[in-house]
Protein backbone atom coordinates (compact mmCIF):
# COMPACT_ATOMS: atom_id res chain seq x y z
CA UNK A 1 0.00 0.00 0.00
CA UNK A 2 1.13 3.62 -0.74
CA UNK A 3 0.93 6.01 1.71
CA UNK A 4 -1.88 8.24 1.04
CA UNK A 5 -0.99 12.29 -0.10
CA UNK A 6 -3.72 13.76 2.77
CA UNK A 7 -5.04 12.30 5.50
CA UNK A 8 -8.49 10.81 5.08
CA UNK A 9 -10.90 12.40 8.25
CA UNK A 10 -9.05 15.95 8.44
CA UNK A 11 -7.00 16.28 4.83
CA UNK A 12 -3.79 17.61 6.39
CA UNK A 13 -0.76 16.64 3.65
CA UNK A 14 0.92 14.09 5.36
CA UNK A 15 2.77 12.16 2.48
CA UNK A 16 5.76 13.89 2.19
CA UNK A 17 7.06 12.80 5.92
CA UNK A 18 6.85 9.15 5.34
CA UNK A 19 9.98 8.86 3.79
CA UNK A 20 11.76 10.68 6.89
CA UNK A 21 9.61 8.73 9.37
CA UNK A 22 10.69 5.28 7.71
CA UNK A 23 13.97 6.10 7.86
CA UNK A 24 14.35 7.34 11.71
CA UNK A 25 12.33 4.48 12.78
CA UNK A 26 14.68 2.17 11.24
CA UNK A 27 17.77 3.68 12.62
CA UNK A 28 15.75 2.56 15.82
CA UNK A 29 13.82 5.63 17.38
CA UNK A 30 10.53 4.99 18.88
CA UNK A 31 7.61 6.15 16.60
CA UNK A 32 6.42 8.62 19.34
CA UNK A 33 9.20 10.55 19.32
CA UNK A 34 9.36 10.66 15.43
CA UNK A 35 5.90 11.32 15.11
CA UNK A 36 5.96 14.16 17.74
CA UNK A 37 8.97 16.02 15.64
CA UNK A 38 7.33 15.09 12.49
CA UNK A 39 4.00 17.61 13.60
CA UNK A 40 1.75 14.67 13.49
CA UNK A 41 -0.41 15.65 16.29
CA UNK A 42 -4.02 14.04 15.55
CA UNK A 43 -4.85 10.72 16.06
CA UNK A 44 -6.10 10.49 12.62
CA UNK A 45 -2.93 10.80 10.95
CA UNK A 46 -1.11 8.89 13.47
CA UNK A 47 -3.30 6.15 12.92
CA UNK A 48 -2.31 6.08 9.33
CA UNK A 49 1.58 5.99 9.81
CA UNK A 50 1.33 3.89 12.49
CA UNK A 51 -1.24 1.13 10.39
CA UNK A 52 0.82 1.43 7.26
CA UNK A 53 2.90 -1.88 5.81
CA UNK A 54 5.49 -1.86 3.58
CA UNK A 55 5.22 -4.93 1.43
CA UNK A 56 6.61 -3.50 -1.92
CA UNK A 57 9.43 -6.36 -1.69
CA UNK A 58 7.50 -9.00 -0.42
CA UNK A 59 4.64 -7.91 -4.19
CA UNK A 60 7.57 -7.41 -6.54
CA UNK A 61 8.70 -11.28 -5.79
CA UNK A 62 5.91 -12.83 -7.41
CA UNK A 63 5.76 -12.87 -11.42
CA UNK A 64 2.52 -11.06 -13.41
CA UNK A 65 0.89 -14.16 -15.00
Amino acid sequence: MIIPVRCFSCGKPIGHLWEEYKKRVAQGESSKKVLDELGLERFCCRAIFLGQEDHLELVAKFKKS
